[in-house]
């Protein structure tokens, strides 16, 4: 009777923060500076955002008080 060997190969595991090592290698970072601007074009547009909604919101409070006759 012949024997049958068996090759059994364990696979190479990696370690949990080796992982993430090789993944974070692989991020391709935008520029600082053009994070930056797109920092400040956030802040810009987010202050006039908040501008004109506190003059929608003014405006549409005088009307329906006028409307009311408050």
């Amino acid at each position: 009777m012949a024997e049958t060997k068996e090759v059994k190969t364990k696979a190479k595991k990696t370690s949990f923060w080796k992982g993430i090592r090789q993944e974070w290698d692989k991020i391709i970072w935008t520029p600082t500076k053009d994070l930056g601007k797109q920092t400040a074009l956030v802040v810009v547009v987010s202050i006039l955002m908040g501008i004109i909604i506190t003059v929608a919101d003014s405006a549409s409070l005088r009307l329906i008080e006028q409307i009311l006759g408050i």
